[in-house]
């Protein structure tokens, strides 16, 4: 029987399907915290030290969450996945998909180089800039967003509507992140997930937030859509631009139709999709992970 690492601090729901998936096709699952992980260079002994695959590295590793912490954390973390992949082993998704995306502003610059739509946006060390910043925009009829740069689930994101917001205005570490607030179409506040693996959109919902911000983590209600062209094919673009095996693309269609992508999940959850459509996203990911990495490798 084949092993695979999941990396995560809380399997929850997520982590069941994982293990289900992947028990229905051969393959017993730990979970690991990259907490747990460390480095032992050492003559005679492998490099990369995994709780549970003392003697023998794990077939594949999924990754499910990279804890946050100091900078030297979370760097130490992503280096166990780019090491774990230059050893051979398949990282789904790999270190560097995860740095891409939860880097905000790297996303945001990697979008709009590709030439991609997604919202105007300023990162900036100096407070008095991005002041300068929110008050143009402000003067000028925006709205707009402040986020930490990196966070997930809607932590730490306010919006900016007036200039009195300004006053508690403060960035993440000394890290300013604006963006210009999209306003969507329709009555209330709506955004679009579209989930990709391996190059193809497999299912879509639209979430419904109980006020501007859409999360299902805070509350937000999902509802089956079609997978329309325009949002996979921007969905699809976004996920080969930031070279990821599978993400949750966010997308808001705006009040002129237009659609925008906003963000770009590489640990992206699925359960509120899975709660409103009849596609297993356990199994399809598991499946790619199976037949394009794991098994190409032992071909080789």
């Amino acid at each position: 029987m084949g092993r695979i690492a999941i990396f995560t601090d809380d399997p929850g729901w997520h982590g069941k399907q994982l293990s289900l998936a992947f028990a229905g096709r051969g393959y017993r699952c730990d979970y690991v915290s990259l907490t747990e992980c460390r480095f032992a260079i050492e003559s005679g002994r492998q490099p990369v030290f995994i709780p549970g695959f003392e003697h023998e590295l794990p077939d594949a590793a999924f990754v499910r969450g990279v804890p946050g912490g100091s900078l030297e954390e979370v760097v130490l973390y992503l280096d166990f996945l780019h090491a774990l992949k230059i050893l051979g082993i398949p990282v789904y998704n790999d270190g560097h998909a995860v740095e891409r995306s939860v880097d905000k502003a790297m996303t945001s610059f990697l979008l709009h180089n590709a030439g991609l739509p997604t919202p105007m946006t300023w990162v900036l060390r100096d407070r008095e800039q991005a002041l300068s910043i929110a008050e143009t925009e402000l003067n000028q009829g925006h709205l707009l967003i402040s986020k930490p740069l990196f966070g997930s689930q809607g932590e730490g994101i306010r919006r900016i509507e007036k200039s009195t917001d300004l006053f508690w205005l403060t960035g993440s570490h000394g890290v300013y992140y604006l963006q210009r607030f999209v306003h969507c179409e329709g009555d209330g506040f709506s955004d679009h997930r579209v989930f990709v693996i391996n190059g193809k959109a497999v299912a879509a919902m639209r979430r419904r937030g109980t006020f501007w911000l859409n999360n299902v983590a805070r509350g937000a209600s999902c509802e089956l859509i079609e997978l329309e062209a325009e949002m996979v094919d921007l969905a699809v673009k976004a996920t080969a631009v930031l070279t990821m095996d599978y993400a949750g693309v966010d997308i808001i269609r705006d009040r002129e139709g237009r659609c925008t992508v906003i963000e770009v999940n590489s640990i992206p959850a699925w359960k509120g999709l899975e709660s409103v459509c009849d596609v297993n996203i356990a199994e399809l990911m598991v499946d790619d992970l199976i037949s394009r990495k794991i098994n190409k490798c032992a071909a080789a």
